[in-house]
């Protein structure tokens, strides 16, 4: 019965150092893999901060874009502003035209009557004044 506990110990102990083995290896393994994972995860930390830099930088180059176009659009918006004035006094001047060419036409109507009258005083003082020319050209004439 003894021999059966040495031999029971025996195995335990070939079991034991069996597991034992097997274990060493796997934590070799595991170490190995860790190795390889902490080397990754070194590389992903250099990557993510060259990204970082990159987008640091980009933000900047967005920033300073947004206000060029912020002072452009500031600038474009006098522009603008100076049209919309033009037009406005375009208008003004149209109104203002448009008033004189009315009160000259409103004028001309009340003046229609004074103004064929003067026709008519011209025409007579023209034909007046022709038939002077032609009596002094006969006396002329005549003297000549």
């Amino acid at each position: 019965m003894i021999i059966i506990l040495y031999l029971s110990v025996a195995l335990i102990a070939i079991a034991f150092t069996i597991l034992v083995v097997y274990v060493s290896k796997t934590l070799k393994a595991l170490q190995a893999t860790l190795t390889n994972v902490a080397g990754t995860l070194s590389g992903l930390e250099n990557q993510m901060a060259g990204i970082t830099t990159e987008t640091t930088e980009l933000l900047h180059k967005t920033n300073a874009l947004a206000e060029d176009i912020q002072h452009k659009s500031e600038k474009l918006n006098n522009v603008v502003e100076s049209v919309k004035d033009v037009g406005d006094t375009i208008q003004q001047l149209n109104v203002t035209v448009k008033k004189v060419t009315t009160t000259a036409s409103t004028n001309l109507e009340q003046n229609q009557e004074k103004i064929n009258q003067v026709v008519q005083w011209s025409n007579a003082a023209m034909e007046i004044w022709a038939k002077w020319k032609q009596k002094s050209e006969k006396k002329q004439q005549l003297n000549g």
